[in-house]
């Protein structure tokens, strides 16, 4: 009996042994839009940071595309960062939960949401509105691209147009950048790309914003142009499997970075605040059937 007993209390000492291990390895995954290698330099100082803030190793692992949506059902990642309209699908599908919102850093400005641009040539004396958009030749970036394209489709089914039906021909460029230069030199007679895009663009030098003309332009304090409604930025969020305990601890040393800490300024982000409201991106699906209700 003693033997017995002793045995179990070694394999109990192993199991808590291990599952303390376990819980001291914390892995957050991150969308490779633009491949792993810049997922590593750019998010390597915040895992780096929360490590020393939370004393546990916290590991950045990249995600492509077809990744995510693995990672996040076998819980191989403990909190993920992707896309608003990506995050949506885990919540819905899986039951993940945003507990933060990226504030981002574009061209200087301190963003919590973005939205979609829609434009034409300056030169263009026959696309001035939505409805000229009939008949017209088309392009975004890809069925898939939630600023690129999704948040373009929802504007025009609000306005009661169908793109697959109402334009002469849909393409779709892959990258926002081509197809700011597919409508720059008339490949497509209107596009639609992320918001800050064409202002990036012209601060390179690649584009003079004076040559492009914004269709269904919005006016409020946002900085940038843009023709739909705006949503939340990307939220970082927990798998259902992840305790509540370790999200707020998360949380709490995510809100102390400031914009000039290597973990904002190499993830080229502000900082982070609460979680904004994702109930719009998950109306937007729900109306063009993709996502969490293709």
């Amino acid at each position: 009996m003693k033997h017995r007993f002793s045995i179990f209390f070694v394999l109990l000492f192993f199991f808590c042994s291990f599952s303390v291990q376990a819980a001291d390895n914390i892995k957050i995954g991150i969308l490779s839009k633009n491949g792993p290698a810049k997922v590593i330099k750019e998010w390597t100082a915040t895992g780096e940071y929360l490590s020393s803030k939370l004393g546990k190793t916290v590991e950045i692992v990249p995600l492509d595309f077809d990744k995510v949506t693995p990672a996040i059902e076998a819980n191989e990642v403990d909190f993920f960062l992707i896309n608003s309209a990506m995050f949506v699908t885990a919540k819905v599908k899986f039951g993940a939960t945003a507990i933060a919102t990226m504030i981002n850093s574009r061209q200087g400005q301190a963003l919590k949401s973005f939205g979609g641009v829609i434009f034409t040539t300056a030169y263009n004396d026959g696309i001035n509105s939505l409805a000229d958009l009939k008949g017209k030749t088309f392009m975004a970036v890809k069925k898939s691209s939630f600023g690129g394209w999704q948040m373009a489709y929802k504007t025009f089914k609000d306005a009661g147009m169908d793109p697959y039906t109402d334009f002469a021909k849909m393409d779709f460029a892959g990258k926002h950048d081509n197809v700011v230069f597919a409508i720059h030199n008339e490949q497509a007679e209107a596009g639609t790309v992320r918001t800050a895009t064409l202002e990036r663009m012209v601060a390179n030098g690649a584009i003079a914003m004076e040559d492009f003309k914004i269709i269904n332009k919005q006016s409020s304090t946002f900085p940038f142009v843009y023709s739909t409604t705006l949503y939340p930025e990307w939220p970082l969020a927990k798998t259902a499997a992840t305790s509540d305990a370790l999200a707020q601890e998360v949380v709490t040393a995510l809100k102390q970075v400031k914009k000039d800490d290597p973990a904002a300024s190499k993830a080229k982000i502000v900082g982070w605040t609460d979680p904004l409201d994702y109930g719009p991106v998950e109306d937007l699906q729900k109306t063009l059937g993709v996502g969490a209700f293709k």
